[in-house]
């Protein structure tokens, strides 16, 4: 009898056991799971402005732009800003945030300062990549070159950051403002100019360039569009007198980040090198202009709205 219960007792202890291994094993493997389910989910996968699939951190703590259009975006999403563009026109309301230059000259000391966990820049910023890279800040690339450009940016960082109904409900405003534009467009095209540049220095924007697409949605019509694109700027086109004047532009618009009145009479100077120049329409009806440079001079972010609308009431002072 005893012998009996000597080998029951044997066997409940051995299957006790096993189920306390498999037990162990299962939690293991559900810990396991669960940790790669974590890793899967850390990461997010996009396509940027850069053309290629890139993982950044689900969860950013930080962030950083060279650009105020870019700086404005997240803003608006409600992301925390602690490197800013050096520009006049970017967004007061990270004024604490600190000044990491422009696209053309971003200040990698400073940048190494705030050390953002994502930085928010335009493709030519690609050559500096692996510098910002090595010190374990990721890299989201954007462009600006049409409305639907910036929409895809607010959508990009509207996923980043977990905002994705925040976005859409920008975008929704967009598109609300780009279909009101178009609907109100004239039945005559206004035969538009759109200059681009600095005393002495001038190029026009092609219908390629952000300012080219919103002349187009506003119901312009870019006299440029065949003009020869310039070799670093395949926005942009060499200025020609000669086939300015066979357009006969309606209107001339000037955009610039100088001082707009400065820009406006080196241009006009230099376009009056050519007589006929002043029998231009643009020019006989007084309808060269300077455009807001916080809306024309860089990526305006969100407030690309406010700059539909200042196109489509320039153009409404032509016809």
């Amino acid at each position: 009898m005893k012998k009996t219960i000597f080998i029951v007792m044997t066997l409940v202890v051995l299957l006790l056991a096993a189920c306390s291994n498999s037990s162990t094993a299962s939690n293991g493997s559900d810990k396991a799971d669960k940790a790669e389910a974590t890793k899967e989910t850390k990461e997010k996968e996009l396509v940027d402005a850069s053309g290629e699939k890139i993982n950044l951190d689900s969860n950013p703590k930080s962030f950083a732009t060279l650009s105020s259009g870019e700086m404005d975006i997240l803003l608006e999403l409600g992301a925390n800003v602690t490197g800013r563009p050096t520009s006049e026109h970017a967004p007061k309301a990270a004024k604490d945030a600190e000044e990491i230059g422009n696209p053309h000259q971003p200040n990698f000391e400073k940048l190494a300062k705030v050390n953002p966990d994502v930085l928010v820049t335009t493709t030519s910023f690609k050559q500096h990549a692996k510098n910002v890279e090595n010190q374990g800040t990721d890299i989201l690339y954007t462009k600006s070159d049409s409305v639907e450009d910036i929409q895809t940016t607010i959508t990009n960082l509207g996923a980043v950051l977990d905002k994705t109904d925040k976005a859409k409900e920008i975008n929704q405003t967009i598109d609300k403002k780009v279909k009101d534009i178009e609907s109100h467009k004239q039945a005559d095209s206004v035969k538009t100019l759109l200059v681009y540049g600095a005393p002495g220095t001038f190029l026009a924007a092609l219908p390629n360039s952000l300012s080219g697409d919103i002349l187009e949605k506003a119901g312009g019509e870019n006299i440029a569009k065949d003009f020869e694109k310039a070799d670093k700027f395949p926005q942009y086109a060499n200025l020609s007198p000669e086939k300015i004047i066979a357009q006969n532009p309606e209107a001339v618009m000037l955009i610039t980040h100088g001082d707009p009145k400065a820009v406006k009479d080196s241009f006009e100077k230099e376009m009056k090198q050519n007589a006929a120049w002043k029998n231009l329409d643009a020019v006989k009806n007084d309808q060269v202009t300077v455009l807001p440079a916080d809306l024309f001079g860089a990526n305006p972010g969100t407030k690309v709205t406010d700059a539909l609308d200042t196109m489509q009431k320039e153009l409404a002072k032509v016809k």
